[in-house]
């Protein structure tokens, strides 16, 4: 490849041009020569090289360098399939001295350069469609493929194809929906809708997934996401969208095999995914084959088919047997392919099929192998038939023997399915039931006895059917994982009560009245007052309170005298109460189990709940359970994570509330499925309780009052919370274990 004769840089959004002048001078006078020579040659331009630079990122810009600046438009179009972009040059030749130009530079292949109809085209092959630019410029056309936006210098060339005129349009339109559907047949289909139906879509492999590319389209956010379709049933599993630059990427996670389509109306571009038929499954098979011979060529005109087997013997230098059956000529002419497919085409040209063992091919007619072969397998049934039977003790270490007992027995199965008898009204069931028959590993002669007291298997068998006993013992008799679980039921309570009361009334004044004595006045008692006069005499009026809103269990008080009226005093007392406490319940069960084997743990009472009885029965008892559980049934996943169904239970009997002697039962109960890493803690849910009780008694009218309305009321304030949470903690118990 010749060196670049001129640089191109960008510089504030142009082409800085920069040409060696001496060549230049030099062609000058070559053309002026020609002129005089050939004049129909001078007029015409020629393509005279190919040169491309590897920039980074996978971008890749070519140069069409011709013998003198072109008049004619550069005119240019891409192709999906196959992936090209295709190149005309008016009025230009090519005089380059091979027409394909092999490149093998990120997303180009190569390049093939056409010369006819006064015109030559360019066409160069890519792995993928991406986008591109065309500049012409000069005596230069450059091809940017993959590159961001280049800007051509004022006046002095055009940028062409279609990302360049994008370039300088407005922003890309915006992808409008990606969905999918499940087919009536099972396939997937994922629905992509374009901005518009002139959109172009590449679509292609990568990494076991399916990506289609929606090229110049930008993603929207409320699109940015990933769908999981795994649930649908078809061979879709997951699609994800994503932006890539000035492209949309829609990258489709599929199962193993399947195979699809791709197609567009309109605006709506349809990826659909099928599961293969049986037929396309082993004609892919059949494909999958790979050939790994050394390469030969072989070319020979009605020649024996046991001359042709002969010399592939001699190339690779293997034993080779042909049966007196294989007869017949082939002509065939084949160049430079592996001695292996060349051996598998004329075996199937001729009907035959080959054996091979060690280094020895046998040759025969496709019946003539498979009856040998058949009687082979009918010989070696009747020898197992005739093999004498041994009989060998194998000791089960873990498992237990009867377990595996019933796995090596052939045992006797009933399938059935249920339909409704539609002429009864009743709605009888009427069943049909199959008996099926699961082969175990024993042969027709073999029998096994598990020895439960020593966890023994007595099996009489051939030797060969031993060995393949002893290999499934090996394989199933290990140590099953253990998980301890360990669960925290939290009971939280915070209560707060505050009361304020008054009463209010009258006490009559005593003797020696002019000396000013009255009675000592007590409160803190409901109903009338209560007192003793100066002299300790003690006095009952039975003078009724006149405001009796006092506070419950009041816990401080205070009495006042506030005033007289004739021999009578006016009393007032204060009480006020308030309470306020926190409690806190944890227990903390704790089981250990093996993997999917359940575990129960239990703690508590149980409450008796009695019947009374009558004229005719006796009273009767029942009991209920006030306990702690923790029922769970764990299952260790490959990737040493733990799933688990549980149920966790915290009953008790409330001593406050009761019917007829018997308490109530306060029930927490959760019952869930979760997935766990090791050692992790989840919460499995909770409860928040919270009560608020506000209430108000007061004499009418006087307890509205600003201010003086406290003395005649009562006032009370209560608030409980309470909270559960339960707590669950699996742990994979690590031992390390010896094999025997």
């Amino acid at each position: 490849m010749q060196p670049h004769p001129c640089i191109l840089a960008e510089k504030n959004g142009a082409f800085a041009h920069r040409q060696a002048a001496l060549p230049w001078r030099l062609a000058l006078i070559g053309l002026l020569v020609l002129l005089g020579l050939a004049p129909s040659r001078v007029l015409a331009v020629a393509l005279k090289d190919v040169e491309f630079t590897t920039l980074p990122g996978g971008q890749v810009r070519i140069d069409l360098v011709l013998s003198a600046p072109t008049t004619t438009t550069v005119q240019d179009f891409a192709t999906d399939s196959p992936a090209r972009i295709v190149i005309d040059l008016p009025a230009v030749t090519s005089e380059l001295p091979r027409k394909n130009v092999q490149i093998d530079v990120g997303p180009v292949q190569s390049l093939t350069a056409l010369d006819a109809q006064g015109r030559t085209r360019i066409v160069i092959n890519l792995t993928s469609l991406v986008p591109y630019q065309v500049l012409s410029l000069g005596d230069r056309v450059t091809v940017a493929i993959n590159e961001k936006t280049i800007a051509a210098p004022e006046g002095n060339g055009a940028l062409l194809g279609e990302a360049g005129r994008a370039a300088t349009a407005r922003a890309s339109p915006e992808l409008r929906a990606v969905d999918f559907q499940r087919g009536p047949g099972g396939e997937g289909r994922v629905l992509v809708k374009l901005p518009t139906e002139k959109t172009r879509v590449s679509v292609q492999d990568k990494g076991g997934k399916v990506v289609a590319e929606v090229l110049d389209t930008s993603l929207p956010e409320r699109l940015r996401r990933r769908l999981d379709v795994a649930d649908f049933g078809t061979p879709v599993v997951a699609i994800e969208t994503r932006a890539q630059g000035r492209d949309v990427e829609i990258s489709v996670a599929t199962a193993k095999d399947h195979e699809y389509l791709a197609y567009q109306v309109n605006e709506t571009f349809t990826l659909e995914f099928r599961a293969p038929s049986p037929k396309e499954r082993g004609r892919r098979q059949r494909e999958r084959v790979t050939f790994t011979g050394d390469r030969l060529s072989l070319n020979f005109q009605d020649i024996e088919v046991r001359a042709v087997l002969q010399l592939l013997a001699d190339f690779t230098g293997l034993n080779l047997v042909a049966s007196d059956t294989v007869t017949g000529n082939v002509t065939l002419r084949l160049k430079n392919v592996p001695w292996d497919q060349a051996l598998d085409i004329i075996l199937k040209a001729k009907g035959l099929t080959m054996r091979q063992k060690g280094n020895v091919i046998m040759v025969g007619p496709t019946e003539e192998v498979m009856a040998r072969e058949e009687k082979e397998l009918e010989a070696s049934r009747k020898f197992e038939e005739l093999a004498p039977l041994r009989t060998e003790y194998i000791q089960i270490n873990y498992a237990k023997a009867a377990d595996i007992a019933k796995l090596l027995e052939t045992r006797q199965i009933t399938t059935g399915q249920a339909m409704a008898n539609l002429g009864q009204t009743t709605g009888k069931a009427m069943a049909e039931q199959e008996q099926a028959e699961v082969k175990g590993l024993l042969s027709s002669r073999g029998s096994v006895t598990a020895d439960e007291r020593t966890n023994t298997l007595l099996v009489l068998e051939t030797a060969e059917k031993l060995a393949e006993i002893r290999q499934l013992v090996a394989r199933l008799d290990i140590p099953v994982r253990q998980v301890m679980i360990e669960s925290r039921v939290v009971i939280a309570t915070d209560n707060f009560a505050r009361e304020l009361g008054v009463r209010f009334g009258y006490n009559r004044l005593e003797v020696n009245e002019k000396t000013g004595n009255f009675n000592e006045i007590y409160g803190s008692q409901r109903g009338t007052l209560k007192g003793e006069d100066y002299w300790g005499t003690t006095i009952d009026d039975t003078v009724p309170l006149m405001v009796d809103l006092p506070a419950i269990n009041a816990t401080s008080g205070i009495n006042f005298l506030v005033g007289k009226i004739g021999s009578y005093l006016l009393q007032l007392e204060l009480t006020a109460m308030q309470e306020e406490g926190r409690g806190e319940i944890v227990a903390n069960p704790r089981v250990i189990t093996s993997d999917k084997q359940a575990a129960l743990i239990e703690v508590g009472q149980r409450v008796p709940i009695v019947t009374p009885g009558t004229v005719d029965q006796p009273a009767t008892v029942k009991y209920e359970d006030a306990t702690l559980k923790l029922d769970v049934t764990p299952h260790i996943t490959p990737d040493n994570r733990i799933i688990m169904g549980l149920k966790v239970s915290k009953d008790e009997a409330d001593a406050v509330l009761a019917v007829d002697g018997n308490p109530y039962i306060n029930k927490r109960t959760v019952e869930t499925n979760v997935l766990v890493d090791n050692g992790e803690t989840v919460v499995l849910g909770g409860v928040f309780e919270r009560s608020r009780f506000s209430n108000k008694d007061q004499v009418p009218w006087l307890g509205d009052l600003p201010i003086l309305g406290t003395l005649f009321k009562n006032d009370s304030r209560q608030e409980t919370n309470k909270e559960l949470l339960i707590f669950v903690t699996p742990r994979i118990l690590q031992e390390e274990l010896k094999t025997r």
